[in-house]
């Protein structure tokens, strides 16, 4: 029941309310630009006709977006997401406990139950 709850909240969080919300953007644009004093007004006189000029024109401008943003912003996200997790940090001063001998094979079993317990959880996730 959890497994079907998590694919619902995401359908309704990523797909369904990406449709609903650019939809009311397309029609709160179309009210702000052809109001009634508007030069718009004589371009697009139907609704159908401005979103499917604004449709053509986001789409593009959408990936332009999303490339630069993936080039420039994630590497930089990804960055600052990796020093503030606490199993990264702990992965890192493991990983120098081992290098300078100060771990000893207690935590070293400890610490592998740990990772694989995270792979079971990520396995599970990746399998549905």
């Amino acid at each position: 029941m959890e497994k079907k709850f998590d694919v619902a909240r995401n359908a309704t969080s990523i797909y369904l309310l990406f449709g609903l919300t650019l939809t009311n953007f397309i029609l709160i644009s179309h009210r702000f630009f052809l109001g009634e004093n508007s030069v718009f007004t004589d371009i697009f006189t139907n609704l159908w006709i401005y979103g499917l000029i604004f449709l053509l024109a986001y789409f593009p401008v959408s990936i332009l977006i999303g490339y630069w943003h993936r080039k420039t912003q994630l590497k930089v996200e990804y960055m600052l997401k990796s020093k503030e997790m606490p199993l990264y940090s702990k992965m890192c001063r493991f990983l120098l406990d081992v290098q300078t001998g100060k771990a000893s094979e207690q935590e070293a079993k400890e610490f592998r139950a740990l990772l694989l317990k995270i792979e079971k959880k990520f396995d599970v996730i990746v399998q549905v």
